[in-house]
């Protein structure tokens, strides 16, 4: 193959991507909302907005806050709910040939049982996230990903409702992500993506409040990038199954460097709230740097971290 012919496919968990940018759950809306920004068919593929059996308000406001080299959001997980996402948002991913993955989120594991199963009637689901950062509400509201247990207990459920393709978020928000990984796998996640957002807090000094209304909300952007990065190694190492690397990736370096430390694939989140057009330099980004030295095809550089 001609080093001007780079190979750009990804075959991810038996997903068939053109290329392995992708974007993240919760910065794309439900596709169409980008739609007059980006031709959303040069996307490996689009994470839609987590979707909830019923629909949810979100938090209350202010809950976005801009911070040093990153963004804090207590969004709450506003959607729309599974009844109207599939009556008025599905639609139109129809005419997309992008691979589509549904980010799914709940409360019980009941809930996420429900969700896997009637989106997997729909041909236009290419396959299913598991959002485990919900808070469990029959564990006293521990996050199901901040325990082993319960992420086995809820990925093994939507294991056994779903024929789909199964990635698993992990939460950062943990003392070693590794053991959560591995009882994702264990359960039967065919991919694992990683980083979610990491908690944190910024406080009105003249007011003396919190300047979120819930207090808390999660870090993204370019400040959780050498957090994500070294996550995305250690489970790379310890897991058999793909790895989507996020956080903080706003260019064609960045990538390459979640690429280098084991993920498959890359995803965009904060990055489009700057640029929409991030995912496609991010691309060309990869691309250029394949070309500069001289690799065929994205597996070449996927995982071929040089530590001594």
């Amino acid at each position: 193959m001609s080093v001007d012919l780079v190979d750009i496919r990804v075959n991810l968990a038996g997903l068939e991507l053109k290329n392995p940018v992708m974007v993240a759950s919760g910065t794309f809306g439900y596709g169409q909302e980008y739609a007059r920004f980006i031709d959303l068919n040069q996307l490996g593929a689009i994470v839609v907005k987590g979707v909830s059996a019923q629909p949810m308000a979100g938090n209350p406001p202010p809950r976005l806050v801009e911070t040093p080299a990153g963004l804090l959001n207590s969004i709450g997980l506003q959607n729309v709910g599974l009844e109207v996402f599939i009556r008025d948002k599905l639609p139109f991913l129809q005419g997309i040939d992008s691979v589509v993955i549904v980010n799914i989120l709940g409360h019980t594991v009941e809930e996420y049982v429900t969700l896997a199963t009637e989106l997997s009637k729909h041909p236009r689901v290419d396959a299913l996230e598991i959002n485990i950062s919900c808070p469990n509400v029959e564990r006293g509201g521990l996050a199901f990903g901040t325990d082993r247990q319960a992420t086995f207990e809820v990925v093994q459920a939507v294991r056994q409702a779903t024929h789909l393709p199964l990635i698993t978020k992990l939460s950062p928000n943990v003392a070693d992500i590794v053991p959560i990984a591995r009882s994702a796998q264990d359960a039967g996640s065919d991919a694992v993506s990683l980083i979610n957002t990491i908690l944190g807090m910024a406080i009105d000094i003249h007011q003396r409040k919190p300047v979120l209304a819930k207090t808390v909300g999660g870090l993204s952007g370019p400040a959780i990038k050498p957090i994500a990065l070294r996550m995305v190694w250690q489970v790379s190492q310890a897991v058999d199954i793909p790895v989507i690397g996020m956080g903080g990736i706003m260019s064609g370096d960045d990538a390459i460097e979640f690429l280098l430390a084991g993920a498959s694939a890359v995803s965009i989140g904060t990055a489009l709230f700057v640029d929409p057009q991030a995912p496609i330099k991010v691309l060309k980004g990869i691309e250029e740097y394949m070309k500069r030295y001289r690799f065929h095809s994205i597996r070449e550089i996927v995982g071929q971290l040089d530590i001594g």
